[in-house]
C-alpha cells in the first residue's frame, strides 16, 4: 500500500469521523431513575436538553431523594449516549481508540 493510499484512507476516515460527530450532536438519547419518574434527555454529544420528573415524585420533605433520582437519570442518559458514540465511532476506526473521540 502506498503513501497515497494511506492518505486518502485517511481523509476517508476523517470526513467519517466528522459526519458521526455532527450525526451525534442531533441524536438524542433518553435516561431515567425510579422507574421512569425521572428522565433525562442528552445530544450524542452529551449535552444536557432536558429533565422531566413525574409530579407524583415531587416531595417538599423528601428533596434528597428527587435529587438523587434527577443525577441517576442524567447519569444514565449520559453513559447511553457514551456507548453510543464509542459504537459510532469503532466502525470507522476498526475498534482502535482515539484520544478525545
Amino acid at each position: 500500500m502506498g503513501m497515497g493510499n494511506l492518505q486518502r484512507m485517511a481523509q476517508q476516515m476523517q470526513q467519517e469521523m466528522l459526519r458521526i460527530q455532527t450525526e451525534l450532536e442531533t441524536t438524542l438519547v433518553d435516561g431515567s431513575a425510579g422507574g421512569g419518574v425521572v428522565s433525562a434527555t442528552v445530544t450524542g454529544k452529551q449535552d444536557l436538553v432536558s429533565v422531566t420528573i413525574d409530579p407524583s415524585v415531587v416531595d417538599a420533605d423528601d428533596v434528597d431523594m428527587l435529587q438523587d433520582l434527577v443525577v441517576a437519570a442524567v447519569n444514565d442518559a449520559l453513559r447511553s449516549a457514551r456507548e453510543l458514540a464509542e459504537q459510532k465511532m469503532s466502525a470507522v476506526t476498526g475498534g482502535l481508540r482515539l484520544p478525545g473521540m
